[in-house]
């Protein structure tokens, strides 16, 4: 339940040369300052980072990685009735720790191999061209905090667990990755805002949300699913359409609840076909005209 690149808590740099995450009232750790601390901490590190350089790592508690490791065998039990098989071939392929969390040079160590790509770190949001747009190089823009350890199956914006386990598993599959480095190449070819919030919208519903027919079952290949204990078990009984560009580079969705309404691909060829094709190919002439023909 989140969206990728906007949906973080503020950071600010203050004069003396700290970081402050702006956690909402309402936020899990907001009452917390061990893990407020924490996560400033973290941040900073993202903050003095220079690309190029290996990711700095975070110095990550015993409760952290407790956390990380109960939701990865929860999630990894769910993962093996509702994800699809290129996803659970390329989480095997990468070898993600179970008991720990990963640094981020760690993911990219092992992801770079198989696909190229490599993780980077975000301190917070990062602009949408930039986000997307650094996809056509290999680069993934990664958080590196953790959710609160109070509500581990929860977290109110993309943490280490989302970006980790949900993309760089999916970015270790050879075709998986190609689309993402569509995306990107397509963030990087559009000019206008409009058409950068259409190319926007397909990776919501797809490489975030996307669901697939396989073997006579609707199985989950996005992150955002497959990354979020609860959502995983209530994707099939939502309101599922099939693939259709227009629809969903027009589609509103809220992002603080589970999305209701998700694009079905009929194969994995299907999915690279219609939206690798359209990432391939689009400009922002061509993205009006689908405008148009969702109006």
């Amino acid at each position: 339940m989140f969206e990728e690149a906007q949906y973080f808590a503020p950071v600010t740099a203050q004069e003396d040369g700290s970081v402050v995450v702006e956690l909402a009232s309402s936020h899990p750790g907001f009452a917390d300052p061990v893990y407020r601390a924490r996560r400033n901490a973290i941040a900073g590190l993202a903050v003095g980072y220079r690309p190029g350089a290996p990711v700095p790592a975070a110095e990550y508690t015993e409760r952290e990685h407790e956390v990380w490791a109960l939701v990865a065998r929860e999630l990894g039990v769910k993962h093996a009735e509702y994800a699809t098989a290129e996803y659970l071939h390329a989480t095997r392929r990468l070898g993600l720790p179970q008991e720990r969390i990963p640094q981020l040079e760690e993911v990219s160590e092992l992801l770079e191999p198989l696909t190229g790509f490599r993780y980077v770190p975000a301190a917070g949001l990062v602009p949408l061209r930039e986000f997307y747009g650094v996809l056509a190089d290999g680069l993934f823009h990664s958080t590196q905090y953790i959710r609160h350890h109070s509500v581990p199956f929860y977290t109110p914006e993309p943490d280490v667990l989302h970006e980790v386990i949900g993309h760089a598993n999916a970015l270790a599959s050879p075709r998986y990755a190609r689309l993402y480095r569509a995306a990107g190449e397509a963030v990087r070819r559009v000019e206008g805002e409009e058409a950068l919030e259409f190319v926007s919208k397909v990776f919501w519903f797809t490489l975030e949300f996307g669901v697939m027919r396989e073997a006579g079952e609707l199985k989950a290949y996005g992150a955002g699913i497959l990354s979020s204990y609860g959502e995983i078990e209530e994707f099939r009984g939502m309101d599922i359409r099939e693939l259709d560009l227009s629809a969903m580079g027009t589609t509103q969705y809220d992002i603080t609840k589970y999305q209701d309404v998700l694009f079905r691909a009929e194969s994995l060829q299907h999915l690279e076909d219609v939206v690798g094709g359209f990432w391939d190919t689009c400009d922002d002439d061509s993205i009006a005209k689908l405008v148009a023909s969702g109006l």
